[in-house]
């Protein structure tokens, strides 16, 4: 299920703008960019979003929505499952067409975001480590572990996802994303039942 915005034409924005970040980051377009791409004027763009702020704040906003509302959608399966889900999404953001995922890219650019987006993204990863606790603590093999350790371990996986994801993408070799996976998975980071 995909989150959109009511307008096709502001959909289209997004789209176009989440492409560009994920691509280039924030910095690496503008909104003639996005004019030219969807055949409009760039007044156009600006009449959807004033700010290219509030323009990176609502494709950050929406990205969330759908990789939340993906794993919401499969709370009622088992631990093991949503686990795989959830690592999953990270893989399918570079699987699906080479960049990455849109939440990797503004970590890395983050000091230089408005501040706007900066609060999305601590938001995103502050949600997504959240929602990983609370599933690492379905797992039978992390039963004595404290909410402390248990935060670690779900920041490590999450790291090590977008780590994975830009030495898979900077080495041309996609299957390197899975041979990480595989490696948390044989060090226990990753708990399989």
């Amino acid at each position: 299920m995909r989150i959109e915005m009511t307008s096709p034409k502001a959909t289209e924005l997004l789209d176009l703008a989440e492409h560009y970040i994920r691509r280039v980051g924030v910095n690496g377009f503008s909104f003639r960019d996005l004019a030219e791409d969807a055949g409009i004027k760039s007044a156009s763009v600006h009449y959807h979003f004033a700010t290219k702020e509030q323009l990176a704040a609502a494709v950050t906003k929406r990205y969330a929505a759908n990789f939340f509302t993906i794993l919401k959608e499969a709370e009622q399966h088992p631990a093991p499952h949503q686990l795989d889900l959830f690592i999953s999404l990270f893989q399918r953001a570079l699987q699906s067409d080479g960049r990455m995922c849109l939440f990797c890219v503004l970590g890395a650019e983050y000091a230089a975001l408005p501040e706007m987006v900066q609060t999305e993204v601590r938001s995103f990863f502050e949600r997504a480590n959240k929602l990983l606790v609370s599933l690492l603590g379905k797992f039978g093999s992390n039963a004595r572990k404290s909410k402390r350790e248990l935060d670690a371990q779900a920041r490590t996986i999450i790291a090590t996802l977008e780590g994975a994801m830009i030495v898979a993408r900077a080495s041309n070799d996609l299957k390197t994303f899975d041979t990480i996976v595989d490696s948390l998975r044989s060090a226990g980071i990753i708990p399989t039942i």
